[in-house]
């Protein structure tokens, strides 16, 4: 089962939820898909005992053979290819690595060269599998890396497999949804957590999938997300109140599920939740 934990923007709790998700869970994989800035590493402290390079194919143009034709330019929908002062240049950053230059060149003058965008960490933290997508600085998009953490978790075939978003709701965000069984959305109660709340609703309704929410840093009063949530008719699965006990925890990278016992309780409770509604 695929779990995957969505928010509209960073810091309103996605990895604190994700992580004691995971630890919550008897047999459990933690696929940690926010690749520019990974963190769920710093709680589980996993000993590392593998890692894998994740490389895209790229153009190579060999100028002496290019005949100027511009077929392989007029093909690409990306503009990633121009030609100009009698040389074919390659733009990297929007090339989306299709491979379709090689074939529609006549002369054979382009080729393609692995480049390296990133890596996959995998390591073991008791009974959790965490795996880190980790995106090189510079590189425009983190969708190969993401599709090469979820070939590995494939392999690993665990009961739960939580997957920590990437915040907000670009390309990235959708990949590492794409598969999952079901969304948990993560949101904060204020006016700007309630919008960015509507903005993955949206996107997660546009992919069909089953979803609800959780309602972090919650207190009594108003809370524009759980306004939200009611005149939508959105599953709410638990709230986790504002806490100064849990803000230390978390900052300190503790897991909060492996510190108390109500925690415990209340990840373990919103876990089995989760799996009734997807079975």
């Amino acid at each position: 089962m695929k779990i995957a934990v969505l928010s509209g923007k960073g810091g309103t709790g996605k990895t604190l939820v994700s992580v004691n998700l995971a630890y919550s869970a008897e047999n459990s994989s933690y696929i940690d898909c926010d690749v520019e800035e990974p963190n769920g590493f710093l709680y589980f402290k996993p000993k590392k005992n593998k890692t894998k390079k994740i490389n895209v194919k790229m153009p190579f143009v060999d100028q002496e053979k290019c005949i100027g034709c511009r077929k392989c330019v007029n093909f690409c929908n990306f503009n990633a290819l121009a030609y100009t002062g009698k040389r074919l240049l390659v733009f990297e950053d929007i090339c989306h690595s299709c491979g379709g230059c090689t074939l529609v060149c006549p002369v054979g003058a382009i080729s393609e060269k692995d480049k390296d965008i990133g890596k996959i960490e995998i390591g073991e933290s008791g009974n959790v599998s965490v795996f880190t997508g980790i995106l090189n600085i510079g590189e425009a998009s983190g969708i190969p890396v993401i599709k090469g953490l979820m070939r590995e978790v494939e392999k690993e075939n665990k009961d739960i497999n939580i997957i920590d978003c990437p915040p907000g709701s670009a390309c990235i965000v959708m990949e590492s949804i794409n598969d999952a069984d079901y969304c948990i959305l993560v949101a904060e109660p204020s006016i700007f957590g309630a919008h960015n709340l509507e903005m993955v609703y949206e996107l997660v309704t546009l992919f069909k999938k089953p979803l609800g929410v959780i309602l972090n840093k919650y207190s009594e009063g108003i809370n524009p997300s759980e306004i939200f949530c009611n005149e939508n008719n959105i599953n709410i699965l638990g709230k986790i109140y504002y806490s100064e006990e849990i803000g230390n925890l978390n900052s300190e990278g503790n897991i909060l599920a492996a510190e108390k016992e109500e925690y415990k309780k209340l990840f373990s409770s919103l876990l089995e939740k989760i799996v009734k509604e997807v079975e």
